[in-house]
């Protein structure tokens, strides 16, 4: 039997302070009241928490935030969790960019090592900070956001292999040998960054909501991150090529 394909979840995080005061001169800003409170409906509304492998999230403090508050349960000690830097949003302006690990670690103290591994080990330089600067893989101009966004595709294929190739695994053990499997990914990221990530200018999830896709068969993809094209099944969306959409879920918004 062939594994089932991994589903990600594609997040948007929750009312962060900057979109209700529009001030976008707030560095790395966090999630108001209401933002935890979409997060944490987030967490009573998402279909499967018991299916999540791994949570890879922007490393701003809103992605953050939104994490903790809709996934907390499901990563105890920062387990099963990456912060990516390519997942950041798009812009320059104070409001999108990040603050210093050293700063990260004061605001979320019950990480693990392994976590700020993670993002200074995708990061290019030994601080781990060079994402901060907004230029080179960072950079906001189009070119650079759209290579960025080929990257995480790159990254989330690689991830489902991994899943695919531990289901294959499992399928060969007796029934008693066989350990539940977790067979989902979620990506938590921003509105302007995703559009790039799904190729589909037209998404616009709100605060706090979620489209799930599946992985094609490695066949259709180079496994670089670029256009191949798809059949493309009807109603979906044009999505990259190895992501083809399947159903969009949001909690209740709690201020029509």
């Amino acid at each position: 039997m062939s594994p089932a394909k991994p589903q990600i979840f594609l997040v948007r995080h929750a009312e962060s302070v900057h979109n209700v005061t529009k001030d976008f001169n707030i560095r790395d800003p966090g999630l108001t009241q209401v933002g935890h409170e979409q997060a944490a409906a987030l967490e009573a509304s998402f279909p499967d928490l018991s299916s999540v492998a791994v949570v890879i999230t922007s490393p701003l403090t809103r992605a953050i935030e939104t994490t903790l508050d809709a996934f907390g349960s499901i990563l105890p000690g920062g387990n099963n969790l990456i912060l990516d830097p390519y997942l950041q949003e798009r812009s320059d302006l104070p409001c999108d960019t990040g603050s210093p690990i050293s700063v990260l670690k004061e605001r979320f103290p019950s990480f693990p090592d392994a976590v700020w591994s993670s993002l200074a080990g995708n990061a290019s330089e030994l601080d781990g900070d060079d994402w901060l600067e907004k230029k080179g893989d960072y950079a906001a101009d189009d070119e650079s956001v759209t290579k960025r966004a080929e990257k995480v595709r790159k990254i989330l294929w690689n991830v489902a292999q991994n899943i695919q190739q531990v289901q294959k695994e499992e399928d060969e053990k007796t029934a008693e040998e066989r350990e539940d499997l977790k067979t989902s990914i979620v990506v938590v990221t921003h509105g302007v960054f995703m559009k790039f990530l799904t190729e589909d200018e037209t998404i616009d999830l709100p605060k706090a909501g979620w489209k799930n896709y599946y992985v094609e068969e490695a066949d259709k993809f180079d496994g670089k991150g670029k256009r191949i094209p798809v059949k493309r099944l009807p109603p979906c969306r044009q999505n990259p090529p190895h992501l083809t959409s399947n159903i969009t879920r949001t909690p209740e918004p709690l201020n029509p």
